[in-house]
């Protein structure tokens, strides 16, 4: 038989048994509020990252078909004074940079003998475009042309577009480099004349231009010039090498050259295109 203390130990166990229940309910809905706010955090923050990446990746595409374009819109007036093109450089985040005093070029031509020459050394210009991001995993790629420096004119570009590191970020870095054509066009006192043309794009004329946002351009060829170097010999060399040094980089193309008992005459033509790429004020 219970004693009355049994009962009043017993009533007491029973109400606190159920106040730790009552206290464990609100604890258990404030533990689950916590851990769905922090899911709904974590996939607000993963949705929005994914957001960012996708408007990235657009804005770099923009940035690169732009650049494609304004590639063509430039070749398009190369060589033919006068002519002149307008176009206009997306908003896509970053900044356009038109840097008429940048991207040095030498040329120099040498037998081995007795032709050893420099015969052009100027800045030409280049156009880049700062893309609004800190690293680019195609860093490195070219979108139009290759790393070589000099080129052989059939069936090479002279554009260069590509993406490169940036002081602080990747660029879009758009240049042009020199081509090489050679050609014989008959003898001169039985010496086979051998004509080598080189061909040089140039925008050192541009105006200097470092803006964001959209950015309207007003591209024109101003002029054409040629100059030549001719070299009689007494001797027939079998090759002509050209080098050339674009910002620090440097490439080669031997060039085969004609002669005789008598020797050869070689003609060395560089033909310069100067275009001009300044803002276009509507």
């Amino acid at each position: 038989m219970r004693t009355p203390r049994c009962n009043y130990l017993s009533a007491k166990l029973r109400r606190l048994h159920r106040s730790k229940k009552a206290l464990a309910i609100p604890a258990t809905f404030m533990i689950l509020f916590v851990t769905t706010l922090g899911l709904i955090s974590v996939t607000y923050y993963f949705a929005v990252e994914r957001v960012n990446a996708r408007s990235q990746t657009l804005k770099i595409s923009t940035a690169k078909q732009d650049f494609l374009s304004l590639d063509e819109n430039i070749l398009s007036t190369v060589w033919q004074p006068g002519s002149a093109r307008t176009f206009e450089i997306t908003d896509s985040g970053g900044k356009l940079c038109v840097q008429p005093t940048n991207n040095s070029l030498t040329i120099s031509v040498t037998d081995d003998s007795e032709i050893n020459q420099t015969v052009f050394n100027q800045t030409i210009g280049q156009i880049i475009y700062e893309l609004p991001f800190s690293e680019s995993p195609e860093t490195g790629l070219y979108l139009k042309g290759d790393s070589r420096t000099i080129a052989n004119q059939s069936g090479s570009l002279v554009t260069q577009l590509c993406i490169s590191s940036g002081a602080e970020h990747p660029e879009l870095l758009l240049r042009y480099r020199p081509t090489v054509s050679y050609a014989t066009a008959g003898t001169e006192n039985n010496r086979p004349v051998n004509n080598i043309r080189i061909y040089v794009v140039n925008m050192n004329t541009s105006d200097t231009i470092s803006l964001y946002g959209k950015v309207p351009l007003k591209i024109s060829c101003e002029s054409n010039q040629i100059t030549t170097a001719t070299y009689t010999l007494s001797y027939s060399p079998e090759t002509l090498l050209v080098t050339s040094v674009l910002d620090g980089a440097s490439g080669q193309v031997t060039i085969p050259i004609s002669g005789s008992v008598d020797g050869a005459v070689v003609n060395v033509e560089i033909v310069q295109s100067n275009v001009q790429v300044e803002r276009c004020l509507r």
